[in-house]
């Protein structure tokens, strides 16, 4: 769950960051409208979609011009089909024109990440599983992502360095053993939540012996999961990573891991086609 003061934080930078980057020193197109024009605009989507994004786009709205009015007809996380209203908008035709790419372009991205994640967790269903996303975002957007992963059914893992432990190979290598970096953890930063990745059987022991709250199955075989989740009998969450696709993701979980992190979730996310068209 992200705290909400990390998410007003998040959109609000987005937002101005966002804006800075389209209008720069003015929207000369819109230049061309008269300052008085007022018009209505209807925003449909052209693709099935789960609707996230919503805070950005009443963020980039208040942020740009307050006088804009927004009308939802449906509630954020609903599922929209195709040439659906998504929301309809009233104001100036120029600020109108002028913020449309920019709520567009976060309404379609984070509706995109909520929609796959939807259809995922709609296949985890009747299984012990949870989704979990993981740090492969948009630079920049970490925030607005994983919000997107929650609004589609998916759980967040850490939100970034700081508030969770993940001890991969590497840290492994440079603190000399599976032991050694768990217990340097605790001692680090007690309470925060320890998780080590491990590639083996006997790599998966160490990190039972050291008591790590989490393990991560790195590219197990369905087989060798199996076996780990018997072994662990509920000492450890297990977490399975690694060549996980739509294709394969339910004999994953029913392997009986705790929960499947996917990457492409948000490193591979796929834009919604969204359209706006001023209406009488």
């Amino acid at each position: 769950m992200i705290p909400d003061a990390l998410l007003q934080v998040a959109i609000n930078q987005n937002v101005k960051a966002a804006l800075a980057e389209d209008i720069g020193n003015g929207d000369i197109t819109a230049g061309l409208i008269p300052v008085s024009a007022q018009s209505r605009a209807r925003i449909i989507t052209r693709e099935p979609m789960v609707l996230a994004g919503r805070p950005w786009v009443e963020a980039t709205c208040k942020a740009f011009d307050p006088q804009i009015t927004l009308h939802w007809p449906v509630i954020e996380g609903s599922e929209i089909a195709p040439n659906g209203t998504v929301f309809e908008m009233e104001g100036s035709s120029r600020s109108l024109l002028t913020v449309e790419r920019t709520l567009l372009n976060f309404l379609q991205t984070l509706s995109g990440t909520a929609t796959v994640v939807r259809h995922l967790v709609k296949q985890l269903e009747g299984t012990r599983t949870r989704l979990l996303d993981t740090r492969k975002t948009l630079p920049g957007l970490r925030i607005a992502q994983k919000y997107a992963v929650s609004i589609g059914g998916g759980l967040n893992h850490r939100l970034g360095l700081f508030d969770a432990f993940l001890i991969k190979e590497n840290h492994i290598m440079a603190a000399g053993s599976i032991t050694a970096a768990v217990t340097q953890a605790r001692t680090l930063a007690p309470g925060k939540p320890v998780e080590v990745e491990v590639e083996n059987a006997g790599q998966l022991d160490e990190a039972l012996m050291a008591r790590a709250d989490i393990i991560m199955l790195d590219n197990f075989s369905m087989d060798a999961m199996k076996t780990a989740v018997k072994h662990t009998a509920g000492r450890a969450l297990l977490e399975a990573s690694g060549g996980i696709h739509a294709a394969n993701l339910r004999t994953v979980a029913e392997t009986g891991v705790d929960y499947i992190s996917m990457g492409a979730l948000t490193k591979d996310v796929k834009a919604i086609d969204l359209s706006m068209r001023f209406v009488d």
